[in-house]
């Protein structure tokens, strides 16, 4: 939920209340299931005088409208259904259909504010007496599909802080708004109903339940500050346990600029550079050396502290440490052995690497063999110029570093992940791959747009 401090707040529509009583979302959602239904079903009769290709192409035009219809009505109601519609569309890409996963990513935490009366009460609620000693910010620099973030000062002390304010109910809402979704699903008969779809509800039933206890977010944010408050490049902010709750979290306030603010592209590439490094850097440690990571790749969880000074270090601010999922040890070696294969760009190594691990061990080995070169391609960025002739020149500079922005490896990956499956019975990745497959692609986005260069040796020999 990042906010640039460098622009002026925005001036949002404001909203009193959310629709957060059971009996208002069901009856919204109903009444998206049953326009939905009607028009399914006038579609579907309407089209029975048509031939195969006319009726393919017509059912394709109104799957995207249906789509785009779905996500503006669950736009309106914010809390855990947005959520769950983005998170569906950020992990959901095998198991909805394309016009559904475009259309839920439309779904952004830009929406309408709460209004302060409402955001006030809430904190009257939480802090009880502890109220009068903030001034408060009734402006809110940041919003989500969950909460709304203001700006404050500890009185007696001076010190800036800002509160991430739970929105009232959504929490209570979690578990009904995804008997809703699923109902909206199934009713409209957009997704099939199917086990992976049953699976992908628990793991989003898991992750939101998880986001909305900002205890856990405050001991995780400690973590992760302890770890790198010694390194110049990351801030993390601190967290004032004095005025956090479960719904309530507060911490200090750490200005930055967005990842996409144009200030950012006119620094010198060096700069840019060195940011798109300790990025990536900070992935490879979640996974590699700490066990846990943030699993949302959205740009909004970063902002970076520009110096003033161009000899100074230019920090990387790290927000939002709610959605952080914990890997076992097992799954971290057979990863290990993945990096490690990618960085010699072996194949055979590859196939090894994936052995052990069940998904893996049910392939084929023609299977096993295709899965094993979309891993090469996707670990390109990681592995040693001088072992890998498939690096096109294009993408490495004088100094064989990895040119992001000229990779089109998003693209590419996506290309050949999709030639993949539809050459075997593919099976739906662990839902542990598919995030950590997410977070890598969230990683390339940033250093393309960022159109920063790195070092793989750096990236990688640490962990070899």
């Amino acid at each position: 939920m990042a906010h640039d401090t460098s622009k002026p707040s925005s001036t949002k529509h404001s909203i009193d209340n959310l629709k957060t009583s059971g009996f208002e979302r069901r009856m919204s959602i109903a009444k998206t299931s049953l326009n939905i239904g009607r028009r399914w079903a006038g579609n579907s009769v309407s089209g029975m005088f048509l031939n195969k290709e006319a009726r393919t192409a017509r059912n394709q035009a109104f799957m995207e409208t249906q789509a785009n219809y779905l996500a503006t009505e669950l736009g309106k109601l914010k809390g855990s259904v947005v959520k769950i519609g983005q998170m569906l569309a950020i992990y959901g890409e095998h198991i909805l259909p394309p016009e559904i996963t475009r259309a839920l990513q439309t779904l952004n935490d830009d929406t309408a504010t709460l209004s302060w009366p409402t955001i006030e009460q809430t904190l009257h609620t939480l802090l009880g007496d502890k109220i009068s000693e903030l001034a408060i910010d009734p402006t809110p620099i940041g919003t989500a599909s969950l909460a709304q973030v203001h700006r404050a000062t500890v009185i007696a002390t001076g010190e800036q802080v800002v509160l991430k304010v739970q929105y009232p109910g959504v929490a209570d809402a979690i578990n009904s708004d995804l008997a809703l979704f699923k109902q909206l699903l199934k009713v409209s008969n957009i997704v099939p109903q199917t086990r992976a779809l049953d699976a992908w509800f628990e793991e989003i039933r898991d992750l939101l339940h998880h986001e909305v206890d900002y205890e856990a977010e405050a001991a995780t944010t400690e973590r992760f500050y302890e770890r790198l408050k010694d390194d110049p490049r990351y801030i993390v902010p601190k967290i004032n346990r004095t005025y956090s709750k479960k719904r309530l979290l507060c911490m200090s306030y750490e200005p930055g600029i967005t990842v996409v603010s144009t200030s950012l592209q006119q620094l010198s590439h060096q700069r840019r550079n060195a940011i798109g490094q300790a990025a990536i850097e900070i992935m490879m440690k979640e996974i590699f050396v700490w066990g846990e990571m943030q699993t949302d790749p959205n740009f909004g969880n970063y902002l970076v502290r520009v110096s003033e000074n161009e000899d100074d270090i230019d920090k990387l601010v790290l927000l939002d440490f709610g959605a952080i999922r914990q890997f076992d040890n097992h799954l971290l070696s057979i990863a290990h052995g993945l990096l490690k294969a990618g960085y010699h760009h072996d194949h055979q190594s590859m196939m090894r690497a994936m052995t052990g691990y069940d998904f893996f061990d049910s392939m084929s080995q023609k299977v096993k063999s295709d899965i094993a070169a979309l891993f090469l391609l996707a670990t390109e960025p990681f592995s040693n110029p001088a072992t890998n002739p498939d690096i096109s020149a294009e993408c490495l500079d004088a100094d064989s570093r990895y040119i992001w922005a000229n990779s089109k490896l998003h693209s590419r990956l996506s290309s050949k992940a999709s030639r993949a499956m539809q050459s075997f019975e593919f099976n739906l990745p662990p839902k542990e791959f598919m995030f950590i497959s997410r977070k890598f692609i969230g990683a390339y986005t940033f250093l393309t747009v960022l159109d920063a260069y790195t070092d793989s040796d750096k990236l990688v020999k640490l962990y070899l």
